[in-house]
Protein backbone atom coordinates (compact mmCIF):
# COMPACT_ATOMS: atom_id res chain seq x y z
CA UNK A 1 0.00 0.00 0.00
CA UNK A 2 1.12 3.36 -0.55
CA UNK A 3 1.40 5.90 1.55
CA UNK A 4 -2.15 6.67 1.96
CA UNK A 5 -3.78 7.25 5.24
CA UNK A 6 -7.51 6.08 5.98
CA UNK A 7 -10.34 8.91 6.42
CA UNK A 8 -12.94 7.56 9.30
CA UNK A 9 -16.00 6.65 7.49
CA UNK A 10 -18.13 9.93 8.39
CA UNK A 11 -18.15 10.94 5.61
CA UNK A 12 -20.60 9.13 3.65
CA UNK A 13 -22.65 10.78 2.42
CA UNK A 14 -25.40 13.25 1.13
CA UNK A 15 -27.04 12.38 -2.05
CA UNK A 16 -24.10 10.18 -3.04
CA UNK A 17 -22.33 7.48 -1.59
CA UNK A 18 -23.92 5.72 0.86
CA UNK A 19 -22.30 2.60 2.41
CA UNK A 20 -22.40 1.54 6.12
CA UNK A 21 -19.65 1.02 8.80
CA UNK A 22 -21.88 0.20 11.49
CA UNK A 23 -21.50 -3.63 12.75
CA UNK A 24 -21.38 -6.17 15.22
CA UNK A 25 -17.96 -6.97 13.91
CA UNK A 26 -15.21 -4.95 15.64
CA UNK A 27 -13.49 -2.90 13.11
CA UNK A 28 -9.83 -1.71 13.11
CA UNK A 29 -8.35 1.75 11.70
CA UNK A 30 -5.36 3.12 11.36
CA UNK A 31 -4.31 6.91 10.57
CA UNK A 32 -0.79 7.69 9.11
CA UNK A 33 0.80 10.00 11.86
CA UNK A 34 2.19 12.14 9.61
CA UNK A 35 0.29 12.88 6.44
CA UNK A 36 1.27 15.44 5.15
CA UNK A 37 4.95 13.65 4.46
CA UNK A 38 5.01 13.63 0.46
CA UNK A 39 3.99 10.44 -1.49
CA UNK A 40 5.64 8.69 -3.55
CA UNK A 41 3.48 9.18 -6.97
CA UNK A 42 1.24 6.66 -8.08
CA UNK A 43 0.70 6.16 -11.79
CA UNK A 44 -2.70 5.23 -13.34
CA UNK A 45 -3.70 3.30 -16.46
CA UNK A 46 -6.48 4.24 -18.08
CA UNK A 47 -7.57 3.21 -21.34
CA UNK A 48 -10.05 5.66 -22.91
CA UNK A 49 -11.62 6.07 -26.01
CA UNK A 50 -9.40 2.93 -27.59
CA UNK A 51 -6.53 5.24 -25.65
CA UNK A 52 -4.04 4.47 -22.80
CA UNK A 53 -3.29 7.34 -20.92
CA UNK A 54 -1.00 7.47 -17.82
CA UNK A 55 -1.18 9.58 -14.97
CA UNK A 56 -1.50 10.53 -11.19
CA UNK A 57 -3.75 8.84 -8.84
CA UNK A 58 -5.22 12.64 -7.98
CA UNK A 59 -5.16 13.29 -11.59
CA UNK A 60 -7.22 10.19 -12.22
CA UNK A 61 -9.80 10.81 -9.38
CA UNK A 62 -10.40 14.51 -10.54
CA UNK A 63 -11.21 13.06 -14.08
CA UNK A 64 -13.32 10.47 -12.51
CA UNK A 65 -15.37 13.07 -10.10
CA UNK A 66 -16.01 15.53 -13.15
CA UNK A 67 -17.71 12.56 -14.65
CA UNK A 68 -19.71 11.03 -11.89
CA UNK A 69 -20.61 14.02 -10.08
CA UNK A 70 -21.96 17.77 -10.66
CA UNK A 71 -19.03 20.26 -9.95
CA UNK A 72 -22.12 22.59 -8.00
CA UNK A 73 -22.56 19.89 -5.41
CA UNK A 74 -21.60 20.95 -2.10
CA UNK A 75 -17.38 20.43 -2.08
CA UNK A 76 -18.20 18.28 1.02
CA UNK A 77 -20.34 16.01 -0.78
CA UNK A 78 -17.52 16.26 -3.72
CA UNK A 79 -14.66 15.32 -1.07
CA UNK A 80 -16.73 12.30 0.02
CA UNK A 81 -17.19 11.32 -3.81
CA UNK A 82 -13.24 11.72 -4.27
CA UNK A 83 -12.24 9.60 -1.07
CA UNK A 84 -15.35 6.62 -2.66
CA UNK A 85 -14.05 6.87 -5.89
CA UNK A 86 -9.85 6.57 -4.84
CA UNK A 87 -10.97 3.36 -2.73
CA UNK A 88 -12.54 1.73 -5.68
CA UNK A 89 -9.61 2.48 -7.94
CA UNK A 90 -7.41 1.14 -5.17
CA UNK A 91 -9.37 -2.12 -4.19
CA UNK A 92 -9.36 -2.68 -7.81
CA UNK A 93 -5.46 -2.68 -8.31
CA UNK A 94 -4.89 -4.39 -5.65
CA UNK A 95 -7.44 -7.03 -6.74
CA UNK A 96 -6.55 -7.26 -10.29
CA UNK A 97 -2.71 -7.94 -11.69
CA UNK A 98 -1.76 -5.32 -13.81
CA UNK A 99 -5.18 -3.21 -13.88
CA UNK A 100 -6.10 -0.49 -16.07
CA UNK A 101 -8.79 1.72 -15.40
CA UNK A 102 -11.88 1.79 -17.68
CA UNK A 103 -14.97 3.76 -18.29
CA UNK A 104 -16.64 0.87 -17.30
CA UNK A 105 -15.46 0.54 -13.90
CA UNK A 106 -15.87 4.58 -12.53
CA UNK A 107 -17.06 7.05 -15.50
CA UNK A 108 -14.17 9.03 -17.01
CA UNK A 109 -13.97 12.62 -18.69
CA UNK A 110 -10.62 13.77 -20.00
CA UNK A 111 -9.99 17.34 -20.29
CA UNK A 112 -11.84 17.77 -23.85
CA UNK A 113 -14.52 16.40 -22.00
CA UNK A 114 -14.69 18.91 -19.20
CA UNK A 115 -14.32 21.88 -21.53
CA UNK A 116 -17.60 20.92 -23.15
CA UNK A 117 -19.13 19.66 -20.51
CA UNK A 118 -18.72 23.04 -18.77
CA UNK A 119 -18.16 25.57 -21.48
CA UNK A 120 -17.52 29.07 -20.18
CA UNK A 121 -17.48 27.97 -16.84
CA UNK A 122 -14.58 25.26 -16.86
CA UNK A 123 -11.94 27.09 -14.90
CA UNK A 124 -14.35 27.51 -12.23
CA UNK A 125 -16.17 24.23 -11.96
CA UNK A 126 -12.34 22.64 -12.47
CA UNK A 127 -10.71 24.53 -9.31
CA UNK A 128 -13.70 23.51 -7.32
CA UNK A 129 -13.37 19.60 -8.37
CA UNK A 130 -9.51 19.88 -8.09
CA UNK A 131 -9.49 21.47 -4.37
CA UNK A 132 -12.52 18.22 -3.47
CA UNK A 133 -9.36 15.96 -4.68
CA UNK A 134 -6.35 17.81 -3.24
CA UNK A 135 -7.71 18.26 0.25
CA UNK A 136 -8.77 14.74 0.11
CA UNK A 137 -5.39 13.33 -1.00
CA UNK A 138 -4.59 9.98 0.35
CA UNK A 139 -7.69 9.53 1.70
CA UNK A 140 -9.18 6.15 1.16
CA UNK A 141 -11.72 3.89 3.40
CA UNK A 142 -10.86 0.72 5.04
CA UNK A 143 -12.52 -2.01 7.24
CA UNK A 144 -9.98 -4.35 9.19
CA UNK A 145 -7.30 -2.93 7.77
CA UNK A 146 -7.93 -3.65 3.93
CA UNK A 147 -8.78 -1.28 1.58
CA UNK A 148 -12.77 -1.56 1.12
CA UNK A 149 -14.92 -1.98 -2.34
CA UNK A 150 -16.50 1.01 -2.31
CA UNK A 151 -19.99 0.95 -4.43
CA UNK A 152 -21.47 3.98 -4.48
CA UNK A 153 -25.06 5.49 -5.86
CA UNK A 154 -27.18 8.96 -6.44
CA UNK A 155 -30.10 7.98 -4.46
CA UNK A 156 -31.65 5.43 -2.45
CA UNK A 157 -35.28 4.57 -1.82
CA UNK A 158 -34.85 5.93 1.93
CA UNK A 159 -32.81 2.45 2.49
CA UNK A 160 -29.32 1.54 1.44
CA UNK A 161 -29.12 -1.87 0.13
CA UNK A 162 -27.45 -5.27 1.06
CA UNK A 163 -24.71 -5.92 -1.23
CA UNK A 164 -25.58 -9.38 -2.24
CA UNK A 165 -29.00 -8.43 -3.49
CA UNK A 166 -27.43 -6.30 -6.36
CA UNK A 167 -23.66 -8.45 -6.70
CA UNK A 168 -24.69 -11.87 -5.55
CA UNK A 169 -21.91 -11.49 -2.53
CA UNK A 170 -21.89 -10.03 1.20
CA UNK A 171 -19.19 -7.90 2.41
CA UNK A 172 -19.62 -7.35 6.03
CA UNK A 173 -19.41 -2.82 5.36
CA UNK A 174 -22.07 -2.83 2.71
CA UNK A 175 -25.12 -3.64 4.64
CA UNK A 176 -28.61 -1.87 4.88
CA UNK A 177 -29.35 1.15 6.35
CA UNK A 178 -31.53 4.17 6.78
CA UNK A 179 -30.94 6.89 4.29
CA UNK A 180 -34.11 8.51 4.78
CA UNK A 181 -33.61 12.50 4.13
CA UNK A 182 -33.28 10.86 0.06
CA UNK A 183 -36.80 10.90 0.12
CA UNK A 184 -36.64 14.77 0.18
CA UNK A 185 -34.49 14.81 -3.42
CA UNK A 186 -36.79 16.71 -6.03
CA UNK A 187 -35.89 13.58 -8.36
CA UNK A 188 -36.69 11.08 -5.98
CA UNK A 189 -39.40 9.77 -7.76
CA UNK A 190 -39.61 9.08 -11.47
CA UNK A 191 -42.22 8.39 -13.83
CA UNK A 192 -41.77 6.63 -17.34
CA UNK A 193 -44.18 5.10 -20.42
CA UNK A 194 -43.51 2.77 -22.39
CA UNK A 195 -46.54 1.55 -24.91
CA UNK A 196 -46.69 -2.66 -24.46
CA UNK A 197 -44.95 -3.31 -27.95
CA UNK A 198 -41.86 -1.04 -26.51
CA UNK A 199 -42.39 -3.16 -23.00
CA UNK A 200 -42.45 -6.34 -24.23
CA UNK A 201 -39.50 -5.83 -27.11
CA UNK A 202 -37.33 -4.75 -24.30
CA UNK A 203 -37.82 -7.89 -22.17
CA UNK A 204 -37.16 -9.82 -25.43
CA UNK A 205 -40.91 -11.32 -25.11
CA UNK A 206 -43.18 -11.90 -27.59
CA UNK A 207 -46.23 -9.56 -28.42
CA UNK A 208 -49.33 -10.45 -26.33
CA UNK A 209 -52.42 -7.91 -25.79
CA UNK A 210 -52.74 -9.37 -22.15
CA UNK A 211 -49.65 -8.61 -19.84
CA UNK A 212 -49.41 -10.73 -16.51
CA UNK A 213 -47.40 -9.14 -14.15
CA UNK A 214 -46.58 -10.92 -10.86
CA UNK A 215 -44.18 -9.42 -7.78
CA UNK A 216 -42.55 -12.25 -6.28
CA UNK A 217 -39.91 -11.52 -3.81
CA UNK A 218 -39.25 -8.08 -2.73
CA UNK A 219 -35.52 -7.66 -0.34
CA UNK A 220 -35.96 -6.18 3.16
CA UNK A 221 -35.68 -2.61 1.88
CA UNK A 222 -38.97 -2.60 -0.60
CA UNK A 223 -36.72 -3.10 -3.77
CA UNK A 224 -37.61 -5.92 -5.95
CA UNK A 225 -35.77 -9.32 -6.05
CA UNK A 226 -37.79 -11.07 -8.54
CA UNK A 227 -40.92 -10.37 -10.72
CA UNK A 228 -42.62 -12.52 -13.78
CA UNK A 229 -43.95 -11.41 -16.63
CA UNK A 230 -46.15 -13.62 -18.39
CA UNK A 231 -44.97 -16.81 -17.03
CA UNK A 232 -41.18 -15.40 -17.42
CA UNK A 233 -39.00 -14.71 -14.63
CA UNK A 234 -36.21 -11.90 -13.96
CA UNK A 235 -34.63 -10.61 -11.34
CA UNK A 236 -34.76 -7.18 -10.65
CA UNK A 237 -31.66 -5.87 -11.25
CA UNK A 238 -32.13 -7.50 -14.56
CA UNK A 239 -35.56 -5.77 -15.34
CA UNK A 240 -34.38 -2.56 -14.48
CA UNK A 241 -31.32 -2.95 -16.74
CA UNK A 242 -33.69 -4.19 -19.99
CA UNK A 243 -35.85 -1.02 -19.06
CA UNK A 244 -33.39 1.08 -18.00
CA UNK A 245 -34.91 2.51 -14.99
CA UNK A 246 -33.79 3.91 -12.32
CA UNK A 247 -34.07 1.83 -9.57
CA UNK A 248 -35.48 -1.22 -8.86
CA UNK A 249 -38.25 -0.22 -6.22
CA UNK A 250 -40.93 0.58 -8.66
CA UNK A 251 -44.72 -0.09 -9.81
CA UNK A 252 -45.99 -0.98 -12.51
CA UNK A 253 -49.39 0.21 -14.05
CA UNK A 254 -51.25 -0.57 -17.36
CA UNK A 255 -53.95 1.21 -19.25
CA UNK A 256 -54.95 0.55 -22.37
CA UNK A 257 -51.35 0.14 -24.47
CA UNK A 258 -49.60 2.25 -22.31
CA UNK A 259 -47.08 0.57 -19.53
CA UNK A 260 -46.34 3.36 -16.74
CA UNK A 261 -43.85 2.49 -14.13
CA UNK A 262 -43.03 4.76 -10.91
CA UNK A 263 -39.25 4.45 -9.54
CA UNK A 264 -37.95 5.73 -6.17
CA UNK A 265 -34.63 6.37 -5.72
CA UNK A 266 -31.87 5.91 -8.28
CA UNK A 267 -28.97 3.30 -8.66
CA UNK A 268 -27.97 0.21 -7.30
Amino acid sequence: MKKYFVILPVLFLIYFCTLDYSNDEEQTEEIVENPKEEEKIQEVSVSYDGVKLSMTINDYVTQVLACEMPASFNLEALKAGAVAIRTFYLYKSESVNNYVATSGDQCFVDENGMHEKWGNEYSKYYSIIKSAVDETSNEYLSYDGEVIESFYFSLSNGYTENLENVFSEKRPYLVSVSSSWDKNVSSYINNITLSKTDFLNKLKLKYSENIDINIISKSSTGRINKISVNDNTFKGTEFRTLLGLRSTDFDISIDGEVVSITTRGYGH
